[in-house]
């Protein structure tokens, strides 16, 4: 079997997962479309889906997202709160697991309680699922490509935590408020979704320890996505190696950086080099 890096082997076993194809056929298909997960599904599910199984799909959708509409007469082309409740309910999901963040963000769910004819037709369509039954059985493989470590913009897990910040502000906010920040951060950093955590160093509970005693401010945009990445780095080498003073980091993580440091005794990467 070729090499590939870490990341595109994520890719390969979430490609797989949403078309349960052969790893050759994932590879294949993502190489022409430069490791875009999203791209070479889409692609895949076009040339292997007749336009007649298609139209087909886009019926049996849109009949499903009828039933749950809270308002069909005012609002017919939007699930309200009520209605999404008992959709993710009739999934077997509760609110407080990570892969509902994960179909909010497959069905672009302007926020956490909406959702539009368009956009879940769409997602749907994608992942090859037309009945609820079918949706149920998409769940093993979210769950599976939300836990990926793949620091991958195009990954699942990536995805999903951009997205939970548009899902999580309030209406005419720009940031969010620490604690809602906290928790969105407890739910999508810790299994059943990404552990960041390593052999020496308690990620997760060393940033929550230091934004709560050091920070005890809002959460930006920026530092909620940059947040993501400095994680997959961390669980890619713990050592911080990759880290430098002269990076376009946000200033809490810069921080952050020295607190880490301070709490796992070591000396920082200078210091590390000269032992060496």
């Amino acid at each position: 079997m070729p090499s590939y890096t870490p990341t595109q082997k994520s890719a390969i076993q979430q490609f797989t997962g949403f078309t349960h194809t052969k790893e050759s056929v994932a590879a294949k298909q993502l190489k022409s479309h430069s490791w875009n997960i999203e791209q070479a599904v889409d692609a895949y599910f076009q040339s292997n889906n007749p336009s007649k199984d298609a139209s087909s799909s886009t019926s049996a959708l849109s009949r499903l997202f009828d039933s749950y509409r809270d308002n069909p007469k005012d609002e017919p082309d939007t699930i309200g709160v009520e209605g999404s409740m008992r959709y993710l309910q009739d999934l077997g999901l509760s609110l407080d697991e990570p892969v509902v963040l994960a179909i909010l963000t497959e069905l672009a769910a302007p926020t956490m309680g909406e959702l539009t004819r368009s956009d879940f037709v769409d997602g749907w369509k994608r992942l090859r699922a037309a009945t609820l039954s079918d949706q149920k059985s998409t769940l093993p493989n979210l769950r599976t490509s939300l836990s990926s470590s793949s620091s991958s913009p195009q990954g699942l897990f990536r995805q999903t935590y951009k997205h939970t910040f548009r899902l999580a502000l309030a209406p005419g906010q720009r940031s969010l408020p620490l604690d809602t920040a906290l928790e969105y951060w407890r739910l999508l950093l810790s299994p059943p979704a990404l552990k960041w955590n390593t052999k020496t160093t308690p990620w997760l509970d060393y940033w929550i320890e230091y934004l709560t005693t050091k920070w005890k401010k809002g959460v930006s945009k920026d530092m909620w996505e940059q947040t993501a990445v400095f994680a997959g780095k961390s669980l890619e080498d713990e050592t911080m190696g990759w880290w430098s003073e002269d990076g376009a980091w946000p200033g809490c993580l810069d921080e952050f950086v020295g607190f880490v440091r301070e709490k796992r005794g070591d000396g920082g990467a200078e210091e590390q080099g000269m032992e060496m």
